[in-house]
């Protein structure tokens, strides 16, 4: 079982997934010397394709992992780079792909991404964690957690009987279980009602295939459009398409329930009549290789919040096990990294004997915070889905914000700096408040907006400023004054951004002028690579 008989330990981690086996690395690399137990239900090692969902990472999560976890060598050798995401909006029927308005890049983008085979890279991890001292308990759940003075009590169900452990600090890392959060009266419900069904193919299903057209395909010369995280979209909801470094692929629905009732998406079959009426090209090929199916998991109002993640009692929560959004932009494992990052600083702290009661709160405040604002991208946003024009303003804002504010802070790793994070405060209340605003605008211009939109190919990086917040993310650390000037350069270049939408959008739709600031400058950016010339107007 990889484990000692000591039952005394610093750091007792419940469940040894993607989150708890990320921290237990962080912490053998910060710490070498804390002493850490992984207690995980699943014996090892797993399956891999078809394991666990959540395979595609973007840019703070691929980050964790590649630098501050040093895993590029697995990462590069064993998993696939990421060509982006990558999206069709809908036209007529959905029965040709080259006809669908696509917004996604031809190369590769610095810094990269990758997709992962969940049931790999946890093997993988689990290894790694274990061979470097930590001790790995897997095959066991957990029966009792007793927080206590001077440590914590968790009690384990082992194959050899019940166990109990002690431990200076307990993080749940248990998943959907929630083991911490349903003990303590943590849980909070989310707005964000949508659903989910999965499954995966023993086989590649290469989009690149699905059109013969030249002109179509001379937009991604290299044919490889396949690498990217595909998303079929419509009106309330996209369908997943991802590739996996063992073969397979992974392909999911997500919908917003009030258009599509989870019973019409809960079972395979079901799932594939719902893909034959909204998505029937794709529903081609799914029933083409059905043969090939390895499983098919389905979950319902997947979006939960928490109250709290950090104390300074000695324990806390990362990963699902606190909080979930959406896999839209796929911000599961960026969520696990600024979790671990906050978590792994209290834990070393502590164990100095520093007090880190006001760490500890400034921590929960920020992550909750940017919670709040992750969730906002999503809720009530799945009716937007369907239109093109829309759409690509809003995933190119959204980027915009990403890059320039949330993942600059991560990569210059001011995430577990609060003094930093109080300084930029009236910075972050303005771009939380300009945010906001700008899913409502989309809302609105969405409600407005009845054009439809073909033939066309765009790139977000076709946007030279965007370009420019993304690979400036692999500049070297700042000092605090320059990444102050830095937060605020981004901040104005947003503002900007977000006028030139808002005057673009009020030309074809005045009752939207109600969004323009008075005196803004509607030509500050150039957004002409990003505007789409309507197909028809309906009468």
């Amino acid at each position: 079982m990889g484990v000692s008989a000591n039952d005394d330990y610093d750091v007792v981690i419940l469940g040894g997934g993607l989150a708890g086996l990320s921290l237990a690395r962080q912490l053998q690399l910060e710490a070498p010397s804390i002493h850490v137990l992984v207690a995980e239900k699943h014996p090892h090692p797993v399956r891999e394709a078809a394991f666990k969902v959540g395979e595609s990472t973007v840019e703070i999560g691929a980050h964790y992992f590649q630098k501050i976890l040093d895993l590029e060598p697995h990462l590069r050798s064993k998993q696939l780079e990421k060509l982006g995401l990558r999206y069709f909006f809908p036209h007529g029927d959905n029965r040709d792909l080259k006809r669908r308005v696509e917004l996604g890049a031809s190369e590769y983008s610095t810094p990269p991404s990758f997709q992962l085979d969940r049931g790999r890279f946890e093997n993988m991890l689990l290894e790694v964690v274990r061979s470097s001292g930590a001790d790995v308990l897997d095959g066991c759940s957990v029966r009792a957690i007793d927080l206590g003075e001077p440590s914590h009590s968790v009690t384990l169900a082992t194959t050899d009987g019940a166990r109990s452990v002690r431990a200076r600090w307990v993080v749940d890392a248990s998943g959907r279980s929630s083991l911490l959060k349903r003990q303590l009266g943590l849980a909070r419900p989310s707005g964000h009602a949508a659903n989910a069904s999965w499954f995966r193919f023993k086989t590649r299903l290469c989009v690149d295939d699905w059109s013969n057209d030249p002109a179509w395909k001379a937009r991604v010369p290299t044919g490889r459009r396949w690498l990217s995280t595909n998303h079929l979209m419509g009106k309330g909801y996209w369908v997943w398409l991802i590739p996996l470094g063992s073969g397979s692929t992974s392909v999911g629905i997500v919908a917003d329930s009030a258009l599509h009732p989870f019973n019409r998406m809960n079972r395979f079959e079901r799932a594939l009549d719902w893909l034959r009426e909204f998505e029937p090209q794709c529903a081609e090929v799914v029933e083409a290789h059905a043969g090939e199916l390895e499983d098919f998991l389905a979950l319902q109002h997947f979006a939960h919040g928490c109250a709290q993640v950090f104390s300074a009692e000695r324990w806390a929560l990362t990963g699902e096990a606190g909080v979930f959004t959406d896999p839209f932009y796929s911000p599961g494992s960026d969520f696990i990294a600024m979790g671990n990052e906050c978590i792994a600083d209290l834990i070393t702290r502590e164990t100095r004997s520093e007090d880190i009661a006001a760490r500890a709160e400034a921590f929960n405040v920020t992550y909750l915070r940017l919670f709040d604002a992750f969730i906002r991208l999503y809720e009530g946003q799945y009716p937007i889905m369907g239109n093109a024009q829309v759409m690509l303003a809003k995933v190119t804002w959204d980027n915009g914000c990403y890059w320039g504010i949330t993942a600059l802070l991560f990569f210059q790793r001011r995430l577990r700096r609060p003094e930093f994070i109080a300084s930029i405060e009236p910075l972050m209340r303005r771009f939380f408040v300009l945010h906001a605003r700008m899913q409502s605008f989309f809302h609105a211009w969405d409600r407005a907006d009845q054009n439809t939109y073909a033939d066309a190919g765009r790139s977000v990086l076709e946007l030279d400023f965007l370009r420019h917040l993304m690979s400036s993310l692999n500049g070297p650390m700042m000092e605090d004054g320059a990444l102050r000037d830095r937060l605020h350069e981004n901040f104005a270049l947003l503002e900007a951004f977000a006028q030139s939408w808002q005057a673009v959008a009020s030309e074809d739709h005045p009752e939207l002028a109600r969004f323009v600031p008075k005196g803004s400058d509607a030509t500050a950016l150039d957004l002409g690579p990003a505007r789409l010339t309507p197909t028809r107007v309906p009468a």
